[in-house]
């Protein structure tokens, strides 16, 4: 096949629809051989994994088998690493790590006191019946007001999520924001009932308020293979998610329309389209595939900013790993997008996170290979390479959030 086919069947779409793309791409950036290159690399970076992996055979089973063993060495590894650092419990540990190893910057982010206004404004009555506190006032003075924000989405309805989000959240501008670094917290013992339900329905451990810049850790132990590197790597990827949006803050905070535009970052919203103009990119901040597998969307040229929030938290990894002899994480490097198809034709994911969430999927007894975080990380490999790179690409989609399409 060639580098349109081949990247074609990795993303879903004909490879005719990419051979158009390269060439209407080519007249409006004067950049070439985007696929060709991209393809190629993509060849070289699987063929240099399966021989690390020392994997032999051709079948699909055989180079998931290699790459779920890789997870489960490199974790073990970490884990021994996190023991060893100075802290109460592993969350403690762990989070002290992230912190250390995500090189993100101060973000502009909701004063704190903004977040006693909103449960002032709207009392979360189920929150309060389960701490057994009487009114909004005792939650203040006995728990902090960050691990109850965080709270919220499973203790109260979504119909009052919904409404206080509505009208808590349309008054907003400039002047309530400040600049502040990134916090990350470890919810302490009164909130395990919380978190246990956070747990159950995220199968994760972490979770984030990107307005208020704060990430928690849930300290849930679960002992399956896979998790905990699973959930590091989500810990450094919401570092650098949180950064970004700080940065749209700051951006469209001085606009008229700011507080709808602050609403619609928040909540994830994404252009409808079945169709796009010559050089037109459409920028979805969500994974569609997870939420509908058929979205016509899925079928258009697209960039993902959480492809650049994962491949920036992957790289701290393997650069931290990279200074650590006892780690050998540098095998991921460069790894996001890359995909391929072996001699029974499944399509396997080279990620670090998809192939930690299949090898927890594998010891759940519930196997599933998962491969939509490379795909968007594909997506947006080809866009970054006529953007003019990571950074180029990131001021493209800052620039142009609001539109929710990137012009060319």
């Amino acid at each position: 096949m060639n580098p349109y086919e081949t990247l074609g069947k990795v993303l879903g779409v004909p490879g005719s629809m990419l051979e158009a793309l390269a060439r209407a791409m080519a007249r409006r950036t004067g950049v070439s051989g985007v696929f060709e290159r991209i393809a190629g690399e993509n060849k070289e970076n699987i063929g240099r994994t399966l021989e690390k992996l020392n994997v032999r055979g051709a079948r699909a089973g055989d180079v998931q088998k290699g790459l779920r063993a890789a997870i489960e060495k490199h974790e073990s590894q970490l884990l021994a690493y996190v023991s060893k650092l100075p802290g109460a419990t592993e969350f403690e540990r762990a989070a002290m790590l992230a912190k250390n190893v995500a090189r993100v910057g101060d973000g502009f982010f909701l004063k704190r006191e903004f977040a006693r206004d909103i449960l002032r404004k709207r009392p979360p009555e189920n929150l309060l019946a389960h701490l057994g506190y009487r009114d909004v006032e005792e939650l203040f003075k006995r728990s902090g007001i960050m691990e109850a924000m965080s709270a919220l989405r499973f203790m109260e309805s979504d119909e009052w999520m919904h409404e206080t989000f509505e009208k808590a959240y349309s008054n907003f501008t400039a002047s309530d924001f400040e600049e502040r670094p990134i916090e990350v917290k470890v919810l302490g013992p009164e909130w395990n009932d919380v978190a246990a339900k956070f747990v159950a329905k995220k199968h994760h451990n972490v979770s984030h308020l990107k307005e208020f810049g704060v990430i928690f850790l849930n300290p849930i132990k679960e002992d399956i293979p896979g998790k905990f590197l699973r959930d590091f790597a989500l810990l450094l990827h919401y570092f650098h998610e949180i950064e970004f949006y700080s940065k749209m803050f700051l951006r469209y905070s001085k606009e008229k329309d700011f507080t709808s535009r602050f609403k619609a970052f928040l909540r994830g919203d994404v252009r409808e389209a079945h169709a796009q103009g010559e050089g037109e990119w459409l920028i979805v901040q969500r994974y569609l595939f997870k939420e509908n597998p058929e979205d016509p969307r899925l079928l258009l040229p697209r960039v993902n900013p959480e492809s650049l929030h994962w491949g920036r938290g992957e790289r701290d990894l393997v650069e931290f790993a990279e200074q650590e002899a006892s780690i050998e994480l540098e095998m991921w490097r460069d790894l996001d997008w890359a995909a391929g198809f072996f001699g029974d034709g499944e399509l396997v994911s080279f990620d670090l996170e998809d192939n930690a969430m299949s090898a927890v999927s594998h010891h759940e007894r519930k196997p599933h290979a998962f491969n939509y975080h490379q795909r968007e990380a594909l997506w947006t490999k080809i866009f970054s390479e006529y953007a003019g790179g990571e950074a180029e690409t990131e001021k493209l989609l800052i620039h142009n959030f609001g539109e929710g399409v990137v012009r060319f």
